[in-house]
């Protein structure tokens, strides 16, 4: 009787331990998680984005609507990190490009190459010139 009273007694304490409640995933708000991203400034597939470039002719002549382009970040050590890539829409005036994201997490700030040239990500293209 004292070796079941004392089995009792352990299977009782160590189950206080136990959370009552698992849950085994949790539930994704996916049009929240866009609406947050965008509250941040970040731009997703799909988003269109303002690019700005020089307007020179060597920007010209490598960089042509329909052109994709790899988007960097840099980090805090002053290092480049590949972020996603921008597919060109469109010239915009002689400064800017229209682009759309087609993969990764844009942000302004961060900075599209293709060759030797490279443009500064501005905002979201609604507002590019």
């Amino acid at each position: 009787m004292k070796k079941f009273g004392k089995l009792l007694a352990v299977l009782l304490l160590s189950s206080l331990g136990v959370p009552r409640l698992v849950n085994a995933v949790s539930w994704s708000p996916l049009e929240e998680e866009h609406t947050e991203k965008a509250a941040k400034g970040i731009m997703v597939k799909g988003s269109v984005v303002c690019l700005f470039q020089s307007g020179t002719q060597d920007v010209k002549q490598v960089i042509n609507a329909g052109d994709t382009l790899v988007v960097y970040r840099e980090s805090t050590d002053h290092q480049l990190k590949q972020v996603g890539t921008i597919k060109v829409l469109a010239y915009v005036g002689e400064d800017y490009l229209k682009g759309e994201v087609l993969e990764g997490e844009i942000k302004a700030g961060d900075i599209a190459k293709k060759g030797g040239v490279a443009s500064l990500i501005i905002s979201p293209g609604k507002s590019c010139k």
